[in-house]
């Protein structure tokens, strides 16, 4: 099992410099990937060509680009330039986002975002296998009938044609579409304790395409907080899991909710959200269960956090991507080397 570490978005002018420092601290311990986020804030584009440029061995990946902010054709060739200015150490993953987003923020509807995710992952692969790119879809039209385009191919040759792609899904179907189409699953909220059910998802879909699954990567994005104290190691990441669980989206689509569901939480991530709603945010942060915390997260001693890492890697995780939960760069440091020793001594990291 590998490690990677998750940045997710930056919101003030601080933190750029201290995410290079921790990526490039990353990879002096050996992580393999580092993932920079996007919503509706920061891009993810513009960070990982920032890190990529000041860093040599670790990979950057997108996790995620959003499918409705760009075009499928903008997106390979970003993907392509990406790979070429880092030396082949790109990985694309992609996502619809939510219901909110994608309307609210760029007005693109939200309906039907399976067969948009799959058409738009036809034209990207198409583009980077340079293509001349005609296609007739649902949801993409290329080139646009009855005018002066033409279809064109990717003017650039790419590093790779075969790009690393990962999609972030959570629903069943979704994980099928993933086994069936990506190279890669970006999971969220993810326990080894339920992990065969959602791998079992992933499986159906690649023997619907006739796949061979020995390559797939599955990358959870866990929460980390280093402490001996477990059950104040939850404390910090309260705040994150109640905006998810509850607020990610509106009462009827939250799959963040629905997930947690699925996984035996629905008293609680009803409360929850039913606090969140009305704006109790500290109510719906202590209604979170310790017990999901614990599912879906790393905490406690380094001891504890090996035994964990150990069952990430039982359930079929090969890349284990972290988020440190700590108050100072230092501490943020340190958790990614208490990782990194954890996971020597539980022999699951490469």
């Amino acid at each position: 099992m590998r490690l990677g570490l998750s940045l997710g978005y930056w919101g003030s002018a601080a933190e750029p410099a201290a995410h290079l420092a921790l990526t490039r601290h990353a990879e002096e311990l050996g992580y393999s990937v580092v993932w920079a986020a996007e919503a509706y804030g920061s891009d993810s584009v513009t960070m990982l060509t920032w890190l990529a440029a000041q860093t040599s061995r670790i990979d950057v990946g997108s996790g995620v680009m959003q499918i409705p902010a760009r075009q499928a054709t903008m997106t390979a060739m970003t993907a392509a330039s990406l790979d070429a200015l880092s030396g082949g150490r790109f990985r694309l993953g992609l996502g619809v986002s939510g219901p909110q987003v994608s309307e609210g923020w760029y007005g693109v509807p939200f309906a039907k975002p399976l067969g948009r995710t799959r058409e738009y992952v036809q034209v990207v692969r198409a583009a980077l296998n340079r293509e001349r790119v005609a296609f007739s879809g649902e949801h993409i039209t290329l080139p646009l009938p009855d005018g002066p385009g033409k279809a064109l191919q990717l003017a650039m040759k790419p590093r790779r044609a075969d790009i690393p792609l990962y999609l972030a899904v959570i629903g069943p179907k979704n994980l099928e579409l993933a086994g069936e189409i990506a190279d890669g699953w970006l999971a969220v909220f993810f326990a080894p304790e339920f992990a065969a059910e959602q791998l079992a998802h992933v499986k159906a879909g690649a023997e619907k395409a006739g796949r061979d699954l020995s390559g797939f990567d599955v990358v959870p994005t866990v929460p980390v907080v280093v402490s001996d104290d477990v059950a104040a190691a939850a404390d910090p990441v309260r705040a994150y899991t109640a905006l998810y669980l509850g607020g990610m989206g509106s009462r009827k689509q939250n799959f963040y909710h629905n997930l947690a569901v699925r996984m035996g939480f629905e008293e609680a991530a009803d409360k929850v959200q039913d606090m969140y709603l009305e704006k109790k945010h500290r109510e719906a942060m202590a209604a979170v269960p310790h017990e999901f915390i614990d599912r879906v997260s790393l905490i406690g001693p380094p001891d504890r956090i090996a035994d964990r890492l150990a069952a990430y890697a039982e359930a079929g995780v090969t890349t284990l991507s972290v988020t440190p939960f700590a108050a100072t760069p230092e501490e943020r440091a340190n958790t990614l080397r208490v990782v990194a020793e954890a996971a020597a001594k539980a022999g699951v990291g490469e």
